[in-house]
Formats: structure tokens, sequence, C-alpha cells
């Protein structure tokens, strides 16, 4: 494919708001997981939250999309200078000419979560539960192109935890056919309680804080997150560069990897001949890595049958937290950081280090001059989406 400049991004999580409070905490090795305390939950897990958020307001003829999730697409939206950047994009391409192509799991659910507590004498619901502009899928997609009176294509993907990554994808293909000339892209998936019970009902949630490719590793710990970026054709200048995608679904269980991570591997040579890169030329992969026992032994496998043993790896979910639909947008943010401040960071929380996953994980902070790196996102369902990012030039 044809490289696109990544021209603007930008990344909410509990590490911070902004790309220079997640780069601060990545160069000093902070998480930003505690043990859950959010709303009534009580569940022995620790969760990466993100501060302030009822406290964020959108501004008045968007109020119909008030909710939890929204917020925290808002509140992205107003880092890094980024609104600014699609406005003077709209002004470049014009309004029709510019896709939004979002992914999100959970959407708005916390509202009607919340809803189903002040049912009315005959179960009704409380007016204020709207499913179109609150709940549904869309409610993402509607709010950002709303918000910036965007008028070309438009789309949520919700495939799980591949979801933002996907969008990268789709992007692409609408740029190379010539149906826009730019897209804005990215992920929001917030905290619920569907969310926190439903992993806790499959034994996939950590009693602690999750400790990504540790030999007594025991489950993910879920976090929340916005990740936006701009990808432009025929940009100048650039954050970096989009390279290469790479997707697949193997199809092999409902909520379990491929045990040879057979579709992963599919997804990340997919990538890797998009950006027209062998396995050598990339310095550091981003782990969808989310601490369970099968999925970081079966990425593992995946990786090492790619790229071998000697490419640096880590998984920033011991940082932020597994941010579920937002986690592809969010992390290709990261390397984004990464690839800009030659930083292969840290996979956090790792005490003894798992013998038989063999991949090179960076467990402390690392320095090195970076061109290339992978990002990988693995859904539910055996949906996995693969990013290859460039430096910027």
């Amino acid at each position: 494919m044809r490289p696109l400049a990544v021209t603007e991004h930008t990344l909410v999580t509990a590490l911070g708001a902004g790309r220079a409070a997640t780069l601060a905490a990545l160069r000093a090795q902070r998480s930003g997981l505690g043990p859950a305390r959010f709303l009534d939950v009580e569940l022995p897990t620790w969760v990466g939250e993100v501060t302030g958020l009822d406290e964020v307001a959108l501004p008045a003829p968007l109020q119909v999309f008030d909710c939890r999730n929204n917020r925290l697409a808002w509140l992205a939206l107003q880092q890094d200078g980024f609104a600014d950047a699609v406005r003077a994009a709209r002004v470049r391409w014009g309004a029709q000419r510019i896709a939004v192509l979002l992914g999100t799991s959970t959407a708005g659910l916390l509202e009607t979560e919340l809803g189903y507590r002040r049912r009315g004498p005959g179960g009704e619901l409380p007016a204020e539960v709207r499913y179109e502009e609150r709940q549904n899928t869309y409610s993402l997609g509607a709010l950002v192109r709303r918000a910036f009176d965007l008028r070309g294509p438009a789309w949520v993907v919700s495939t799980a935890c591949s979801s933002s990554a996907k969008v990268y994808a789709s992007a692409a293909r609408l740029i190379e056919h010539g149906l826009v000339d730019a897209a804005l892209v990215g992920g929001v998936d917030s905290l619920c309680l569907t969310t926190l019970y439903g992993f806790n009902a499959l034994e996939l949630l950590s009693p602690e804080v999750c400790r990504p490719w540790d030999a007594e590793r025991r489950g993910l710990s879920i976090g929340e997150g916005a990740a936006f970026a701009l990808l432009e054709r025929d940009a100048a200048s650039a954050h970096g560069w989009l390279l290469g995608t790479g997707e697949s679904n193997d199809g092999y269980h409902m909520s379990t990897p491929h045990p040879e991570g057979a579709g992963a591997i599919a997804a990340m040579r997919a990538a890797l001949a998009g950006a027209s890169l062998e396995p050598h030329q990339i310095g550091y992969v981003n782990l969808h890595g989310t601490a369970t026992p099968s999925n970081d032994a079966a990425e593992d496998r995946a990786v090492r049958a790619v790229f071998g043993a000697a490419t640096p790896c880590s998984s920033t979910k011991g940082a932020t937290g597994h941010t579920l639909g937002a986690a592809g947008g969010v992390e290709a943010s990261i390397c984004l950081l990464a690839l800009g401040d030659g930083l292969l960071p840290a996979g956090l929380n790792l005490r003894t280090p798992d013998p038989a996953l063999r991949v090179d994980y960076v467990g402390e902070n690392r320095r090195a001059p970076l061109r290339a790196a992978l990002s990988n996102s693995f859904g539910f369902g055996g949906t996995n989406a693969s990013l290859v990012l460039g430096a910027p030039r």
C-alpha cells in the first residue's frame, strides 16, 4: 500500500490525557491501574479508570449524545490540537471527502445499565435512556461526525478488541480507491458493568494487577480509553506513517485464541506484505498481550513464527489496562510515540518471565532508533488485526 500520513493523533487513558502525559508515564514506567473502585462494583480486580469523566460536559448541540463513552471521546478530541487539525482538514479536503471510521465494543451500554436501576412501576426505562444517541454502537460515530460537520462515509466497527485497529485498514482502502482523501479513525471504550462482570464470569479477570508474559499471570485488567488519528493522502509532514495493515479471522473459538496463533500469523504477514517490509525491518512489536495464560502463549508462538525470537516486544496493557475496542487505536498511538521518541516501552508488572514464552520481551525501557513498529490487536471470535507504523521522516 502507499504510505498514509498520520498528520495528527491523540489519546486518553488511565495514564493521562494527551500525548505528553502518556509519553511521560511510559518513560517513567508508571502504570495507571489500581484496585477497582468504579461505581459500586464488588470485584477483586484492578482497572484503568480515566478520572474526571463525570465532570466533562458536551457542548449544548451535542448534549443528546451524553454518556460516559461519548464524554470520554469528547475529552480525547480536545487534546493535542486534534480538533483544530480536523477542522483544517475539512477546509482542505471538504466535508464530503473525510471519512469517520471508529471502533468500540461497549459504546454507551453503561447508560442502559444505570437506566435499568431507575425503571418505573411498569418496568419502563426512564426517558433519558436514549438508545439511538447514547447506547447504539454508532452513537460514537454520530457524535464525531456532527461535532465536525463531516459528511463522508462513516461507520463504527465492533469486532471486540480488534475494532479500532481494523478501522485503519478500512481508511486505507477508502483512500486508496479514491473515495475519500482523509479519514478520522480511532476508538473509544469506557468502563461498564457488563464488561467487568462478563469478563469475571469468563474467569478472565486478574485479582491483582495484570502481568503480561509473567509465569504466574492470572488474567487481564480492564481499562478504558480513547484514541483518534487523522490519516491524509499527500501530506508534507506527519507524526508517523501507516505503512501496512493486515486482517484475518480464524474463527477458532468464541473467546479463546487459536493455540498456534494461525489467524495472528496471517494478519502480521499481511501487514508486512502491505508495507513491503521484511520481518527484520520491524524494530518493535506492541503485543496484544492481555496477560491471560492462553492468549500470551498463542501470541508468543505466532510472533516467533513471523519474526523469530530477536525482535523486541512488549505489552503496554500493564500500564493502560485492556481498553477493549479502543485498544487498537490506543496502542497505535503508543507505537507512534515510541517511534518518535526512540522508546521501546517496558511491559510493566513482570516479576518472573515465563520460560515457555521466548520472544525478546522488554521488561525495562530500552532506547533504540526505530523506523517501523508493528501493533497487534486480536479479538474474541478469532478476529485479528495488525498495523505497521513508520517513524516521522
